[in-house]
C-alpha cells in the first residue's frame, strides 16, 4: 500500500531526476536556465531524502541549514557536497536575480555536474527508494 508520504517522496524524486534532464538539455541554449534547473534538481532530491525522516522545509535557507547540519557536519556526506549545494544556490541567485550578470555555459555545466553528484548521493542513501534511470539518453538521466 502506498501512503501519502511515499507518494510525496516519489513525486519529489521524480521531479529531481526529470529536472536534471531538463538542465542538461537546456544547457547550450540558456546557461541561466540550466543553472536554475540544476539547483532545483538538487533541491528536490535533498527534499525527498529529508522527507523520508518526515523533515519538511518551507524555505530554501532551512533546507540548506539541514544539509549542512544533518549531512555534512555529521560526516554522512562529504564537505565537497556541501560546497556543491552552496554553489548551486549562488548560481541560482545569479541566474534568477542577476540584472547585469549571467551564468556562463562553463558555470552552468559545473552546476549540472554538482547537481548530479548530489542526486547520486541521495540515491546512494537508499538505492531501492531513490532509483536512477538507466537510460542516459532520456529526459531524466543522471
Amino acid at each position: 500500500m502506498t501512503t501519502p508520504k511515499h507518494e510525496f517522496i516519489a513525486s519529489l524524486w521524480t521531479r529531481a531526476v526529470d529536472t536534471i534532464g531538463h538542465a542538461k538539455w537546456i544547457l547550450p541554449r540558456s546557461p541561466d536556465t540550466a543553472a536554475n534547473r540544476a539547483y532545483y534538481s538538487a533541491f528536490y532530491a535533498v527534499s525527498a531524502l529529508f522527507a523520508v525522516d518526515e523533515m519538511y522545509f518551507k524555505k530554501h535557507t532551512g533546507l540548506r541549514a539541514a544539509v549542512h547540519r544533518d549531512l555534512i557536519h555529521t560526516g554522512r556526506w562529504s564537505e565537497s557536497l556541501g560546497e556543491d549545494y552552496d554553489n548551486l544556490i549562488r548560481l541560482r541567485d545569479v541566474a534568477d536575480y542577476g540584472l547585469f550578470k549571467h551564468v556562463d555555459e562553463e558555470e552552468a555545466a559545473a552546476a549540472v555536474a554538482a547537481a548530479e553528484r548530489i542526486i547520486l548521493a541521495v540515491h546512494n542513501e537508499n538505492p531501492g527508494l531513490f532509483v536512477l534511470c538507466a537510460d542516459t539518453t532520456g529526459p531524466n538521466p543522471v
